[in-house]
């Protein structure tokens, strides 16, 4: 058994590839793709290159209609499976499940609010990624509880002007799910819609130069005039104030984004192990690689808890606070793994060829998505003392 299989226990059972797609679990589909992500990874990574052509596997694969329930055509994937799904493809190419785990999680949330919540509404944009195998965006940190952009009311709608920060997989996008801020007497207000990106008011900047995870094409997408139609708006919701739609999203859609760290993590655990093997095992050997596993261990229970938070199906501000307790900690250990790796395996670990390197500037994303430490720790510490939450972000 390889050192992949019996760590992370997501080995694919023996299927035969002229299997119906339909038939295999996401997990397994996502493990016949990883060589191949694997092939180009450090490709992407070395030119500042979109990873396009890993979206036509996961489309060939069947994994961009995954998470879509089944009797609306999808793979009915549940939040654990597609976050197992996001973790094995990390195995390949962290910059893939990154970007793909934005458009995974706008599948998984109104899907979520399509069963649990009977919200009609969901089921055309979920019909439509399961027929067209569309990519839905996610603006990402520019669209946080405050909100960015700005809407003016004009007849039958509004007018949107705004600069969306790291919108990733922007290149192959087909709809952005953003936000606007609309001025108005009583107060801000955030007004969310989907974007299509063949509109003419919609452009993808070639601005991503980034330290790590460099493949996956977190553009800035600026809206120039783009109109908006009233009945385009999904809510509305007041400015710099947790939603209970926010609510949702961030219980759902953190343990699918930090499973791709965790996997990174994994990865970054395989590849030092494989190269300390072939050393004699000295004491510091043995001591650096108990440290890993031992942190590796932490991020694995830390993102178990996020998952536990999701299966309670009740999102509320104590799920976000458990899952944004488990992002910390899977950050906090996800990073810390992949620095003992880089020591356990020595030298090597420095040379771009072993792929460790790589490793180590991606998983830095990690510090970087909400809630970050500072936020995060108020927001815990609020809830511990009984104390207003609504506007910690």
């Amino acid at each position: 058994m390889s050192s992949t299989m019996s760590i992370t226990g997501l080995a694919p059972r023996a299927t035969d590839p002229a299997d119906d797609l339909g038939a295999q679990p996401v997990i397994e589909r996502a493990h016949r793709l990883v060589p191949e992500l694997a092939e180009r990874a450090a490709e992407c990574d070395a030119e500042d290159r979109f990873v396009a052509a890993n979206y036509a596997l996961l489309k060939q694969a069947g994994l961009v209609e995954a998470g879509v329930p089944r009797e609306l055509g999808g793979a009915g994937a549940d939040v654990r499976e597609l976050a197992a799904m996001l973790r094995v493809l990390a195995h390949g190419c962290s910059s893939t499940a990154l970007a793909f785990s934005m458009h995974t999680h706008q599948v998984a949330v109104p899907a979520w609010r399509w069963r649990h919540q009977k919200v009609a509404a969901a089921e055309p944009l979920l019909r439509r990624i399961a027929a067209e195998r569309i990519i839905v965006l996610s603006s990402g940190g520019s669209d946080w509880i405050g909100g960015s952009g700005e809407a003016v009311r004009v007849e039958g709608g509004y007018r949107v002007t705004g600069r969306k920060v790291f919108s990733s997989g922007s290149p192959a996008g087909d709809i952005l799910m953003t936000g606007a801020v609309v001025h108005e007497p009583e107060g801000d207000a955030v007004i969310h819609f989907g974007a299509s990106m063949k509109a003419p008011e919609v452009r993808v900047l070639d601005n991503w130069r980034a330290l790590g995870m460099r493949g996956t094409g977190s553009n800035d997408v600026v809206l120039d005039g783009l109109f908006v139609a009233d009945a385009a708006v999904a809510f509305k919701r007041k400015a710099g104030e947790w939603h209970p739609v926010f609510q949702i999203i961030a219980t759902i859609a953190f343990p699918l984004v930090y499973a791709v760290y965790l996997g990174v993590a994994e990865r970054a655990r395989d590849l030092a192990i494989g190269i300390a093997g072939r050393r004699p095992p000295g004491e510091d050997v043995l001591h650096l690689a108990g440290r890993m596993d031992t942190a590796l261990r932490a991020a694995r229970l830390a993102h178990e808890w996020m998952i536990s938070a999701v299966e309670r199906n009740a999102p509320s501000a104590e799920t976000v606070n458990e899952v944004m307790i488990g992002r910390t900690l899977v950050a906090e250990h996800a990073i810390r793994t992949v620095e003992l790796a880089m020591e356990l395996a020595g030298g090597a670990a420095f040379q771009r060829g072993v792929g460790l390197e790589r490793l180590f500037r991606d998983v830095q994303g990690a510090r970087y998505h909400p809630l970050q430490a500072g936020p995060q720790a108020r927001y815990a510490g609020a809830m511990a003392l009984g104390l207003d939450v609504s506007r910690i972000f």
